[in-house]
């Protein structure tokens, strides 16, 4: 069966990218291999579930823009809409190390139909939803 493996995500620094998806969203550094040109293969993904495979979820290819034109798309690779979608098994636990870890939560926490859920923006302004399913 296919599946999205990674989704690549634009962005202006591979350290400080790095830093603020595992520290601040608790995401995981799956992979950090330089390619000899100056540029790295660099991928983050978020934890685990509990109760699921670790390592199995879409990760976030994180690319340092090469150009101007790349430069201008951080932090607008989705049109100002939400892009990102990060599921959570405990929101409130989420909710609160992230506000704790300087994230901020751009929209007020809603529940609705399919779940619990706020929208944050991360380190370069790109939207996403924390949502914890019904």
């Amino acid at each position: 069966m296919s599946h999205i493996a990674l989704v690549t995500l634009v962005v202006d620094d591979y350290d400080k990218a790095i830093a603020h998806y595992t520290q601040a969203l608790g995401f995981e550094l799956a992979e950090d291999t330089d390619r000899g040109d100056g540029s790295r293969w660099v991928v983050v993904r978020p934890r685990a579930l509990a109760g699921t495979a670790g390592g199995s979820g879409t990760g976030l290819l994180l690319a340092r823009a090469k150009d101007d034109a790349q430069r201008a798309s951080i932090g607008a690779q989705t049109g100002g809409r939400v892009g990102f979608f990060l599921y959570t098994d405990d929101f409130a636990r989420d909710h609160a190390r992230m506000t704790a870890a300087g994230v901020r939560f751009v929209r007020e926490t809603r529940h609705e139909p399919y779940g619990t859920v706020a929208v944050f923006e991360d380190l370069y302004g790109n939207l996403w939803d924390l949502l914890q399913p019904a």
